[in-house]
């Protein structure tokens, strides 16, 4: 026994040892890395935030079993090294988890490391508490944490570290944990890292979504692409052999290189386009960066362009100017698709060092280049921050919605407008007029009755067009309507109408207040929480003042009132009790009763307990599903690829519950699939034959729709699992003249 007890206090005496020299390496692995940036003193800082954090850490593990501290490490070495961020972000990084996780406080680390680092702290720290139900706790923290971009943007960009190196340690933690962080991933951080000109993070961010969420993609594209590294590397110096060459002829200083599609853009290829890997052809772009002065920087671009084209043909289509005009996220280059001597379409991007650098590192870099002449590089991004502090100001929405109006901006690409007066705006696509009179002044877009798009009238809804030049009418006696915020896009637009509807709205609400009173008093219904969540359920109504102000507006009267009652007494027993996570999800599902089938086991322990399939992707036996807990109706089954996921994960994580199919019963379920082909005589007699037949399945229903010897069928069928669907789309792609056979949702 004593040689026993020797033995594991000498493990662990080697595992302390091995765990103290992990982290000096990392520790010193950050300072090396960040060396170029550091300033007199800066070392001493992040040598006391170090220490702090190793602390405030001590004893504590991640799932992957190392030491916590190699997190705050990783993230900082992230910011300075991938991100391009100094000391400050640094000393917050080394520290961003310490007061959410200890007893320090956001004044402590004032104290010791000043107002910056503590507002940035500040800005990281999730909100602490219990929060309604029927909102969203993500929703809060989102919220909290965009608020801090109008006062430091680099609270974003620590985030964005954090969430990337979460990503890349994310399969050390349980399946449901991984599929609601990576759809929060998708949801929201991808799409502000794309927005802050980060490629690098978003496109990682985005591969590693694909990889939790449809891992059978990823590792067949991984793959493909490993195989084919050779031929595509051989092909990318044949391609820049001749450009080289002249490029040296003319003197320059430059540098080529291929860059390879992220695996994201490549799977989203192939969807879009319903083709498999080999006829993705741009799978990569051949990027020439020149180093020039600043001030040749836009004559150099367009030479090396000619030179570029005078060895392979243009595509006049496909040409894209962004330095003239840069993206709002401050991307500059010149993009051209030409023709190689094999017969395949290549992007060639044409950029500077400089613009290269912002490419990469987007906002980050900018601050680099903020000076003199220099200084209107930074104009686009500068505008989008001034314009997404206009609307953090309006920051009284709720919080779904907030976030909500905020990715929606994320998200879209850009157009080009002009005023009469040749003021060129930027606008996301998609913007209407009423968007652009609210882009120009907030008055003239509460005033606005109409516009004019290259002198001729067009109304408020109109969606601008690249290049436009767009005069907007107004009246005196114009106000804005609900209406409007059925077609505006920008957070401005949408923030300012509903200020400027608020005060009306007020008094409608309070209206719907004593009329909903007096109804449940008549019916002898108390306004409990539950009651009235249901009710915003049954009525559509987001919060309990959406749903006053129907009431008060009329949308709902009496009698769709007495409809609801007559729903709520017919509707089935579903989970009454509040819910905040899967624990205590747990205990509230061994009350539901119904259905005792061993088709899908859900929940922490794996229970068969009552559930729904949704009907928005039509799950069946082998897919790879997710429950998620509903207000009405109990447990919803849905895809992981379900268009409706990466909303419902991001922003009711916490109603996510584990599910999995086990053995199956010889059920049968609702799939559908289309079929691609060429026509011809008896094409629609071989699929049924194949359908029914052969393969004994039932079908619901079948429409086709043939044009120019061309035929495009929908098939719905009842299946008993992923095995038996798979096995019918092989069966019917070897049918003469079918291209090809898809599942749809």
């Amino acid at each position: 026994m004593q040689v026993s007890l020797t033995k594991k206090k000498k493990q662990g005496a080697d595992n302390s040892q091995k765990e103290r020299e992990l982290i000096i390496r990392q520790y010193r692995r950050l300072l090396r890395k960040a060396k170029p940036v550091l300033k007199p003193g800066d070392v001493r800082k992040i040598r006391e935030a170090f220490n702090l954090a190793l602390n405030a850490h001590q004893g504590i593990k991640r799932k992957s079993g190392e030491p916590y501290i190699i997190h705050p490490l990783s993230v900082a070495e992230i910011t300075v090294d991938e991100i391009g961020l100094g000391a400050t972000s640094i000393i917050s990084a080394i520290l961003h988890d310490v007061v959410e996780d200890t007893d320090l406080e956001v004044s402590d680390i004032r104290k010791r490391f000043g107002n910056k680092v503590a507002q940035i702290i500040d800005g990281l720290t999730k909100i602490k508490g219990d929060f309604e139900y029927g909102s969203s706790e993500q929703a809060e923290n989102f919220r909290k944490m965009l608020l801090t971009l109008s006062e430091d943007v680099r609270v974003i960009f620590i985030k964005l570290a954090d969430r990337l190196h979460n990503m890349r340690t994310l399969g050390s933690m349980p399946r449901d944990k991984q599929l609601k962080i990576s759809n929060e991933t998708m949801y929201l951080y991808a799409p502000l890292a794309h927005r802050l000109g980060l490629y690098n993070v978003k496109s990682e961010l985005e591969d590693m979504y694909i990889k939790y969420n449809e891992n059978d993609a990823f590792d067949l594209i991984s793959s493909k692409l490993t195989e084919t590294k050779e031929a595509r590397n051989k092909f990318i110096r044949d391609f820049i052999k001749p450009i080289k060459q002249k490029l040296g002829d003319e003197e320059f200083k430059f540098k080529v290189k291929g860059r390879l599609k992220s695996i994201h853009s490549i799977y989203s290829k192939m969807k879009k386009q319903n083709v498999p890997f080999e006829e993705v052809y741009d799978l990569f772009a051949i990027r020439i960066i020149l180093d020039v002065p600043h001030e040749q920087e836009k004559a150099a671009c367009w030479h090396v362009y000619s030179l570029v084209t005078d060895t392979y043909q243009p595509n006049p289509d496909r040409l894209r100017d962004w330095i003239s005009t840069p993206k709002a996220n401050g991307y500059e280059s010149l993009h051209a698709t030409v023709m190689s001597s094999s017969g395949q379409w290549v992007e060639v991007q044409i950029r500077t060092e400089r613009m290269d650098d912002v490419a990469e590192k987007g906002y980050a870099a900018h601050w680099k280049y903020k000076y003199g002449e220099q200084a209107k590089v930074t104009s686009g991004l500068d505008q989008w921050l001034d314009k997404v502090r206009d609307a953090l100001e309006q920051n009284d929405l709720p919080a779904l919605e907030f976030v909500d109006d905020f990715r929606a901006n994320l998200f879209s690409d850009e157009l080009f407008a002009f005023t009469p007066k040749g003021e060129l705006k930027s606008l996301p696509s998609g913007a209407t007029a009423l968007d652009f009179a609210f882009e120009i002044h907030t008055d003239i877009g509460k005033k606005c009755i109409g516009a004019k798009a290259n002198h001729k009238l067009v109304p408020l809804s109109y969606k601008v067009k690249n290049g436009d030049q767009i005069e907007i009418l107004t009246s005196k006696k114009q106000k804005p309507t609900e209406d409007w915020l059925k077609f505006v896009v920008t957070s401005k637009a949408k923030s300012k109408i509903k200020q400027a509807l608020k005060e009306g709205r007020r008094k409608l609400e309070a209206h719907g207040v004593e009329t909903l009173t007096a109804w449940l008093k008549k019916n002898d219904k108390e306004p409990t929480n539950e009651f009235k969540t249901r009710m915003r359920a049954y009525f559509n109504a987001r919060t309990d003042r959406d749903l006053y102000y129907k009431v008060g507006f009329g949308s709902i009267d009496k009698q769709e009132f007495k409809k609801f009652l007559v729903f709520l007494s017919r509707s089935p027993k579903s989970i009454n009790q509040k819910i905040k996570d899967a624990k205590t999800f747990k205990n509230e599902v061994k009350k539901v009763t119904g259905k005792k089938g061993d088709m899908l086991l859900i929940g922490e322990d794996m229970s068969q307990i009552d559930y729904t399939l949704a009907k928005c992707c039509n799950p069946i036996p082998g897919d790879d599903v997710f429950g998620f807990v509903t207000i009405n109706d109990g447990i919803k089954i849905h895809r992981t690829t379900c268009p409706n996921a990466l909303e419902l994960m991001s922003n009711y994580g916490y109603r996510i519950v584990k599910a999995k199919w086990t053995k199956q019963k010889e059920l049968a379920f609702l799939a559908g699939i289309k079929v691609l082909g060429t026509d011809r005589v008896g094409m629609i007699n071989d699929i049924s034959e194949v359908i029914s037949n052969d393969l004994k399945v039932n079908m619901r229903s079948i429409t086709v729709d043939t044009e120019a010897n061309m035929f495009e069928g929908e098939i719905s069928v009842y299946v008993n699992d992923t095995h038996h669907l798979n096995k019918l789309i092989k069966s019917l792609t070897n049918i003469e003249g079918v291209e090809s056979v898809t599942r749809f949702d």
